[in-house]
């Protein structure tokens, strides 16, 4: 089968396709003909190398974490679901459905609602936005911060958020803000004077702030009155700050609920990053019966053919794409 893979460290035209041999459906898990399937900022770190203290990587590497499409094997042990019909999930282990064929662990039914592309990048940023909101407690009444709301996760955090009831803030560039607008939230722009932009919308004061940018952890801590309150997914720095830096992989190293930064590994510049959340793949079910109630859309920022993958890292490292970056088989 073709595969988008990398044989060494570096930057994104080390991504090619490449034959490699069709993974199988283990027990507890199904094997899909994939139809899309999306690129992260994480994958784009693991190729770089950032992440080769933390995250084990054998070389040559399958990337992608989610996927969707026709299900045509399904291991021992799963029940609920049939040959030919369509989901979305995420993968077994950390990449390898940026391919023809992928294994899922964690899957649910594809709307009818989301075309292929938006259901193939919708699972990777629905799990990580679960997992968020899930440990900063989001419950109804409540306000968020979303620093970074234009991206892929910002964009589904959003909507899930208010989806449980919050009020959400999320920054953005101005041109982004009617955007936000659309999917619930009430936009600001980062930068100089965000604490001030803050307080100005929430006098009140905010419950949480998921940082999806990272480069604000100082503001963002002083926007919730406590570290504890802040939760980033992209600022290698966390620990620095005593924040909690919220992540999946590698997926042996499960953080139970300690302190933010705690039992962390070097990583790039002597970051740390700490032990991974548990993974939160119940949001799967919870964005398929959101988006069959027309309260949950994926917005994809660009398609690209596999063969294209390079460029598709490209465009995701620019860090200005609106919504999902995903590949088309």
């Amino acid at each position: 089968m073709r595969a988008v893979q990398f044989s060494e460290y570096g930057p994104a035209e080390v991504v090619h396709v490449a034959e490699a041999p069709a993974p199988h459906a283990g027990p507890n898990r199904i094997r899909i003909a994939v139809r899309a399937s999306g690129v992260t900022a994480g994958e784009t770190y693991l190729r770089s190398g950032r992440l080769r203290d933390i995250v084990p990587t054998e070389f040559p590497f399958v990337t992608g974490v989610d996927a969707a499409g026709v299900v045509d094997e399904i291991g021992d042990g799963v029940t609920g679901v049939s040959l030919g019909d369509e989901v979305f999930g995420v993968s077994a282990t950390f990449g390898g459905t940026n391919a023809d064929h992928a294994v899922l662990e964690a899957w649910a039914p594809k709307p009818a609602e989301w075309s292929w592309a938006e259901a193939g990048g919708a699972s990777g940023n629905v799990e990580t936005s679960t997992r968020v909101l899930d440990r900063l407690g989001t419950r109804p009444g409540q306000t968020v911060l979303i620093h970074g709301a234009a991206g892929g996760v910002g964009t589904v955090a959003i909507q899930l958020a208010v989806a449980r009831g919050a009020t959400v803030i999320g920054t953005a560039s101005a041109h982004n803000h009617d955007f936000l607008r659309s999917l619930g939230a009430t936009p600001t722009t980062y930068g100089p004077g965000l604490v001030d932009r803050v307080r100005e919308l929430a006098p009140a004061g905010v419950d949480g702030v998921f940082d999806c940018a990272g480069g604000a952890l100082p503001d963002l801590i002083t926007i919730a009155g406590d570290a504890a309150r802040v939760v980033t997914i992209a600022d290698f720095e966390a620990a620095a700050h005593g924040v909690h830096m919220s992540h999946g992989a590698p997926a042996g190293e499960v953080d139970q609920g300690g302190e933010g930064g705690e039992g962390g590994e070097g990583g790039e510049g002597g970051a740390t990053i700490g032990a991974a959340d548990p993974p939160a793949l119940h949001g799967l079910a919870i964005a398929a019966e959101l988006a069959g109630q027309g309260r949950l859309r994926i917005p994809v920022a660009a398609t690209f053919p596999l063969e294209a993958a390079a460029e598709a890292h490209t465009l995701v490292e620019t860090r200005h794409a609106r919504g999902k970056i995903v590949l088309l088989n």
